[in-house]
C-alpha cells in the first residue's frame, strides 16, 4: 500500500509538471489591451476609421523600432471591442509582435476583425473590468501592463469608471487614454480625471476620426519607450 501511494504521488506530481500551467510563459516588454468603442454614437465608417489606425500603426516601420528597442524586443497583443457595463468582444486573443513578419500578422488580424458590437450605452469602467480579465489568458507575461482605451463619450453605464481605474492601477496596470472628441469636446479632460492611470500613463486626444492612425503611432512609440526600468507588474 505505501509503494502504491508513493508511486501516485510521483505520477501526480509529473502530470502537474508537464501540465500547460507549468511551462514558462514568453517574456515580453508589454502586454498590450486595444479596447476599441463601438458604441452607438460611433457609426460604421467612424468605428472603420478606427480599425483602420490600428491597422495601419501596426505597420509603420516607427512602431517596429521601438519595439526592437525594448529589453525582449517584443510586446504582445489583445484587442476588444466595447461599449455597455457587460457588452464586450474580445476580437483578437493574444500576438506577439517582435518583427515585421508578426507586426503585419497581427495587422493583417485587426484588418480582417468585423464590427461584432453595435450600441448599449458607454461602459468606460465595464471595459476596464473586461481588459484586465485578459492579462491571465494566453502564453505570454509583460513586464509592462498596458490598457488603450479609445472612445468618444464618458461613462454613463456600469459602476463608476474612477473605481475600475483605481483598482486596475492598484494592481500595477497602466491605463492610457485615447478621447475622440467630435461628441464631446472636453472628453480629454474627462479622461484625465476618471480613465489614464498608473506610471507614466497618459491621454492623446483625437480632434477627428480621421486623425486615428497618426494618433495610435504616437501612443504606441511613446507608451513602448517607457518599457526601459519599469519593475514587473502586480496582478
Amino acid at each position: 500500500m505505501r509503494a502504491w501511494r508513493l508511486w501516485m504521488i510521483t505520477l501526480f506530481a509529473l502530470c502537474c509538471a508537464t501540465s500547460p500551467r507549468a511551462f514558462a510563459q514568453t517574456t515580453v516588454d508589454t502586454q498590450l489591451v486595444l479596447a476599441v468603442d463601438a458604441s452607438g454614437s460611433v457609426s460604421q465608417y467612424r468605428f472603420e476609421l478606427q480599425k483602420q489606425g490600428y491597422v495601419a500603426a501596426l505597420r509603420d516601420p516607427r512602431v517596429l523600432n521601438a519595439i526592437r528597442s525594448g529589453m525582449n524586443g517584443s510586446i504582445a497583443v489583445s484587442m476588444f471591442q466595447w461599449t455597455g457595463a457587460r457588452l464586450q468582444a474580445e476580437v483578437i486573443p493574444w500576438m506577439i509582435i517582435r518583427d515585421e513578419a508578426t507586426a503585419n500578422a497581427a495587422s493583417a488580424a485587426v484588418a480582417a476583425v468585423p464590427r461584432r458590437l453595435f450600441g448599449g450605452g458607454t461602459s468606460l469602467s465595464g471595459a476596464i473590468d473586461y481588459a484586465m480579465g485578459l492579462f491571465p489568458r494566453g502564453e505570454f507575461r509583460g513586464q509592462r501592463l498596458v490598457i488603450d482605451v479609445s472612445g468618444d463619450g464618458s461613462n454613463n453605464s456600469g459602476r463608476p469608471d474612477t473605481l475600475a481605474r483605481d483598482e486596475a492601477v492598484g494592481k500595477g496596470v497602466v491605463i492610457n487614454g485615447l478621447p475622440i472628441l467630435t461628441v464631446e469636446p472636453d472628453l480629454d479632460d474627462y479622461y484625465r480625471e476618471h480613465v489614464m492611470g498608473g506610471e507614466g500613463s497618459f491621454v492623446i486626444a483625437i480632434k477627428r476620426f480621421e486623425d486615428f492612425s497618426e494618433a495610435i503611432v504616437k501612443k504606441l512609440i511613446a507608451e513602448i519607450a517607457m518599457n526601459e526600468g519599469v519593475k514587473r507588474r502586480r496582478l
